[in-house]
């Protein structure tokens, strides 16, 4: 791997003040960073990226705690821009681990030359909006300071780990950590008493993985959650092939679904066949790999009814199937929240894990934790003595990541203030008052690098026109921008993500006002939106 941590030398010109000046600032190099850097300077631009990391990934970066990785097909996940580049890169597995994401998204830095415009270790405070010379001024925590006409936080919908603010937090003596910040090296947990709070996505992927050398595990849940075979495999010569010769079909799949994932809905409704011919159609997506058995179904177990609910009780009933104490098997069965509210783990063993004598699992819903004492967790009035904790607590989404940077636009106003009763923006691409300014990651939906990649593409080719035409200036409208709100908020109460309390309605965070932090439409849909945008002149943007 190429070395991560030099800043080396970009093309960017310095002022009299000893401020570098550029066309556009990227914050990020992860999935969407890298990606708006090679686009940005394919366009002859000259880019800087800012990335608070030592390397390249992002996400892939951060997440290195045991069991991570994709949940969509490798082969769905990875740029889809060069077809050099998938002709030369062999995905190991159908649902790829994150030390080999990690080494894809470096092998993509390094073939298309982009860390000579990333500045590594870089912390960024401030971004605030010069009225008069129009132009965006960053700072850095070092005290490093840069400017430009354009600027792109692609800081990742999933990367404000958040952590509850427990009681006595500070004053456990053990090793603490959360698992959107695992260190390289490891945590050595074998014989070890570990405790993990939380079981949603990153949870189930690290309990498996764990549970399988810590001397005891003691698992605290709030909500348990529906969960599903991945039924990983390795990729073998034969079907490495296959997959390189049907890039095109794959991709082309992948376009016309509303998630962009590989998978596509029975058009049938789960209630006009019979109860036999149903059940049989459950049984056979379960038996198959990742999201096929939820995103291959009849298309009414995604939406609110009856069909979900019997749908869901399948899975329940597989759950129970699995854990061999009955009173054990109901706590990890939901019945507070409709399957497919909240984005379905994945799993290989997960629930497999309780019946080890060596595990515990402890329901702190009706219990919530009380405190972190030196030696552990406390809740329901017992102590679990402890000598690591994990937090597998999630992550404050969306707006988490651009509240961590003081973001300023005209007149001084913040994007935190903006925001904080839920975002308003056009398309989660603008908001007014925050002119040249693209909020790539509030608007992907899905399969994340299928719906950033064709956002990335729209951004930069706007871009592009903006520069093209000889202008300075192009800011969403505050009527587009209220329209879009109001539609994002009627619309999105009708569909199945808003149903639960999850990530996705910011229901995860005390104080956080409840919205949809993306859009309620379809990939497909959101594509058609921008096009039509486009094609219209830019309707419902400033330019001048």
């Amino acid at each position: 791997m190429a070395n991560q941590t030099q800043n080396t030398p970009v093309a960017g010109k310095e002022s009299s003040e000893g401020v570098e000046h550029f066309d556009a600032i990227v914050i990020g190099a992860g999935v969407t960073g890298l990606y708006a850097l090679y686009r940005l300077r394919e366009l002859g631009l000259s880019v800087m990226s800012l990335e608070h990391a030592s390397g390249v990934g992002g996400t892939w970066f951060w997440n290195r705690y045991p069991g991570a990785r994709f949940d969509s097909e490798s082969y769905s996940y990875g740029y889809s821009f060069s077809e050099e580049l998938l002709q030369e890169w062999d995905w190991k597995e159908h649902y790829s681990g994150q030390p080999e994401n990690e080494r894809y998204l470096n092998y993509v830095a390094d073939k298309f030359d982009l860390r000579k415009d990333i500045r590594f270790n870089s912390h960024v405070s401030s971004a605030v909006y010069d009225e008069a010379k129009g132009v965006w001024s960053v700072i850095l925590d070092d005290g490093y300071r840069a400017t430009a006409q354009f600027f792109i936080p692609a800081v990742g919908s999933l990367s404000a780990g958040y952590v509850p603010d427990f009681e006595g937090i500070d004053s456990f003596k053990g090793a603490v950590c959360h698992t959107s910040r695992w260190p390289a090296e490891g945590i050595d947990l074998a014989g070890r008493r570990v405790g993990v709070i939380g079981t949603g996505a990153s949870g189930v992927q690290l309990i498996t993985e764990i549970a399988k050398e810590v001397g005891h595990l003691t698992v605290f849940q709030r909500t348990a959650n529906y969960c599903a075979p991945l039924r990983n495999s390795p990729i073998d010569a034969e079907t490495q092939k296959k997959i390189k010769a049907s890039y095109p079909e794959i991709f082309q799949k992948c376009s016309e679904t509303p998630g962009s994932f590989i998978h596509k809905f029975d058009p049938r409704s789960a209630l006009e066949v019979s109860s036999e011919e149903r059940l049989e159609q459950y049984e056979t997506l379960w038996k198959e790999s990742g999201f096929k058995k939820w995103l291959s179904n009849f298309h009414d177990v995604m939406v609110p009814g009856e069909a979900n609910e019997d749908y869901a009780e399948f899975v329940r009933n597989k759950i129970r199937e699995r854990v061999n104490d009955p009173v054990v098997a109901e706590m990890l069965v939901p019945k507070d929240h409709m399957f497919g509210s909240k984005r379905l783990p994945c799993e290989s063993g997960y629930y497999e894990v309780y019946n080890q004598d060596n595990v515990l699992l402890v329901n702190v819903k009706n219990a919530p934790i009380e405190c972190i004492t030196s030696k552990g967790v406390k809740t329901g009035g017992k102590d679990y003595e402890l000598d690591v904790i994990i937090f597998a607590t999630g992550y404050d989404a969306v707006t988490g990541p651009l509240n961590l940077i003081e973001i300023k636009g005209e007149g001084g106003q913040t994007l935190k203030d903006k925001f904080a009763g839920g975002p308003r923006t056009y398309m989660g691409i603008a908001t007014a008052g925050f002119p040249n300014m693209f909020t790539i990651n509030a608007a992907s939906v899905g399969n994340f690098v299928r719906s950033a990649e064709p956002l990335v593409e729209w951004v930069t080719s706007t871009i592009g026109y903006v520069r093209d035409n000889g202008y300075t200036h192009i800011s969403a409208t505050t009527e587009a921008e209220d329209k879009w709100t109001k539609h994002v908020n009627e619309d999105g109460a009708k569909i199945l993500r808003t149903q639960a309390d999850s990530w996705f309605v910011g229901a995860n965070i005390p104080g956080k006002a409840r919205a949809l932090l993306n859009a309620p439409d379809t990939a497909p849909v959101m594509r058609a939106k921008r096009a039509e945008v486009a094609a219209n002149g830019y309707e419902g943007f400033d330019i001048r």
